[in-house]
């Protein structure tokens, strides 16, 4: 049997929080805004597999109330998720992933992040897409102000 969840989340760009994407602190003058160390990218692989298991979003299961998420590394979060799709008998097919961000531009930073998710959803990299789009002057992203990402994931029991 085959599943397809699909994710997204944006952060506000603010002074003073890195910025972290797929897991890769990327040299920037504003970071994503949020409890957690605002991984857009992962937060939105790890809300589509999430919801390829019709088991809800991250705020369900890691909520922003919760002092004990407080800052957490959102490799850590996707790793609980795939611990959770694993104990259901559920594992990873591939994702395709894209990430919306005026500046800066990504495309150095795009292996590392595709290695890092490959390694967390034990997968091979073959398997893990990450693409960039600027929001070309337009919307929150296209004026610098958000970083927004979305996924897809395929996944099979079995």
């Amino acid at each position: 049997m085959f599943r397809i969840g699909i994710g997204n989340d944006t952060h506000r760009l603010v002074a003073g929080r890195p910025l972290v994407l797929g897991g890769v602190h990327i040299t920037a003058d504003r970071g994503g805004e949020g409890h957690s160390d605002a991984d857009a990218l992962l937060h939105a692989i790890s809300d589509a597999i999430l919801g390829a298991l019709c088991e809800g979003d991250l705020g369900l299961h890691f909520p922003d109330s919760d002092p004990q998420w407080k800052d957490s590394n959102s490799m850590q979060l996707l790793s609980r998720v795939v611990w959770l799709a694993h104990e259901r008998g559920i594992r990873i097919v591939n994702v395709d992933s894209t990430i919306m961000l005026e500046r800066p531009q990504l495309r150095p930073f795009m292996l590392s992040m595709r290695e890092n998710i490959a390694e967390v959803l034990a997968v091979e990299i073959s398997c893990v897409s990450v693409k960039a789009k600027t929001g070309e002057g337009l919307d929150a992203v296209g004026q610098g102000l958000a970083v927004s990402a979305q996924a897809v994931v395929l996944v099979t029991s079995g």
